[in-house]
């Protein structure tokens, strides 16, 4: 039998590849330039001088750098948290309870912080905040409580979307076979669809957290004395120029994030097996 043809207009595997690979390193060299410049001897931010840990040591005597990181880091972790369990309740209600009264201005209020710019919504919360420290002496100034709850409204919407797409594309005969052995619906929930869409919320909370420690604008409106995130202290540092501490730190954020990335594919491989 003849070999059949391959289309004349049939991409190659060596171009796919190829754009595969330009697009890999069109992300990923910044990244790697980076994480190799962090080791640099040379104050230089574009010059190679000698391997050197000076700038690590660096970092750790920069105190503003670090209470800014520690700070992005608590604020990020809470966040993440809270916008999980806001974003599953919230994305179960939209997958699960259909239509009801007030629906449609549940939608919105829950998909508002996706479509509404970040200088609003931070300019809103901002007016919220104060006024309400005016008529209730609460809360007293801003820091890190109005930043959190400033990031989990914006980060809920987030994990609201992604949770309510796995609820929908559930088999939802896993759960009526439950019911129909006697189990209540609360416990359906508990040992039936969270375990199902357990990949997804990992998923939201990465998202939530990364959006958090990345943000400028909502934090710089939300933030006080003292109560400084890592990416407005290092918005306001390049503005003076770059320091190379900076490439150490974001080396060590690649770190982290990369080993809960792992952890997170680790879990999603570990659930697909038992489904």
């Amino acid at each position: 039998m003849a070999k059949a043809r391959r289309a004349p207009n049939a991409p190659s595997a060596l171009g796919t590849w190829l754009a595969l690979g330009l697009g890999f390193l069109f992300l990923y060299v910044p990244i790697l330039s980076l994480i190799v410049f962090s080791f640099n001897d040379s104050a230089m931010m574009t010059s190679w001088s000698g391997f050197s840990l000076r700038w690590y040591k660096a970092l750790f005597n920069d105190t503003a750098l670090l209470q800014a990181a520690w700070l992005s880091l608590q604020v990020a972790l809470m966040t993440a948290t809270a916008a999980s369990v806001i974003g599953v309740w919230a994305g179960y209600v939209l997958a699960r309870k259909g239509r009801f009264r007030g629906f449609s201005l549940y939608v919105g209020l829950v998909s508002a912080p996706l479509v509404i710019p970040e200088v609003v919504l931070g300019i809103s919360l901002l007016l919220l905040f104060v006024e309400m420290g005016s008529l209730f002496g609460w809360p007293a100034h801003r820091g890190m409580f109005t930043i959190w709850v400033g990031h989990t409204t914006f980060c809920m919407a987030f994990v609201t979307v992604i949770v309510q797409t796995r609820i929908r594309d559930l088999d939802r005969s896993l759960e009526e076979a439950a019911l129909d052995l006697g189990a209540t619906p609360l416990t359906v929930f508990f040992r039936v669809t969270l375990p199902l869409i357990a990949p997804a919320i990992v998923s939201g909370w990465l998202l939530a957290f990364t959006l958090s420690l990345d943000d400028v604008v909502i934090a710089s409106f939300l933030s006080g004395p003292g109560a400084t995130l890592l990416s407005p202290e290092i918005f306001a540092r390049v503005r003076l120029g770059l320091k190379p501490e900076v490439n150490a730190l974001a080396t060590l954020f690649v770190v982290v994030v990369g080993i809960l990335v792992f952890v997170a594919n680790a879990v999603q491989r570990r659930q697909g097996k038992k489904s």
